[in-house]
């Protein structure tokens, strides 16, 4: 299998331009999927009754084919980006839920305690003390869910959205392995950057860690 070097420098923008979109679509998914984890890990968490009904849930519909996703999701959204964006984020809830609320599990009972016995109110101390706290574990269901969102993203091509699935799909039609190949290069080097950025991040949110090292 040979790489034809003059296809890529003759479509360098176009590399560009695919990258950006595939890159986007992934970090919207992941984005509105932590936006909606948050609240019902939080609930999942105080409200045991619901937290198997949420765990439950996510996992179900973790289990539907992408592909069937977004061909549910076209007579509401259509061949648009939003279809793509909803059908990644419903695959990243199972992974950031379920991280979530082990994260918020991992807080240590006298830790609450004693923000209560200061005083602290119960928004302030899930804010200040018990989201902190659970932010590793978190950051952990974040770095899966983006690094599976960034892999998903090619699915999207069926409907007409893939990013870089884009040229998958043109390689395999035209029998011809360089966009296939310059697809899985982009896109394994999209996800090595993304989980090395959010590494960097959980060191910056989590200085104490810093400190006891």
């Amino acid at each position: 299998m040979t790489i034809d070097w003059s296809w890529i420098g003759d479509h360098t923008d176009d590399l560009t331009t695919l990258t950006v979109s595939h890159l986007q679509a992934a970090l919207s998914a992941v984005f509105f999927g932590v936006l909606i984890s948050l609240p019902l890990a939080v609930v999942a968490h105080r409200v045991r009754p619901l937290r198997g009904f949420l765990l439950g849930v996510s996992n179900i519909l973790f289990t539907i084919p992408s592909i069937a996703i977004f061909v549910l999701l076209l007579p509401i959204s259509g061949l648009t980006r939003t279809t793509t964006v909803i059908g990644l984020t419903v695959y990243t809830l199972v992974v950031l839920l379920r991280n979530t609320v082990e994260g918020l599990d991992s807080v240590p009972e006298k830790t609450k305690e004693a923000a209560k016995a200061m005083g602290t109110r119960p928004l302030r101390t899930l804010l200040t003390v018990e989201f902190p706290l659970a932010l590793p574990v978190i950051m952990a269901g974040v770095r899966i869910a983006t690094v599976m969102s960034i892999s998903l993203v090619s699915v999207a091509t069926y409907i007409g959205d893939g990013g870089l699935g884009q040229l998958f799909t043109d390689g395999f039609q035209r029998d011809f392995p360089t966009p296939v190949i310059a697809g899985v290069v982009l896109t394994i080097l999209l996800a090595v950057v993304a989980d090395a950025a959010l590494v960097a991040l959980q060191y910056v949110l989590t200085p104490w860690k810093r400190r006891r090292a």
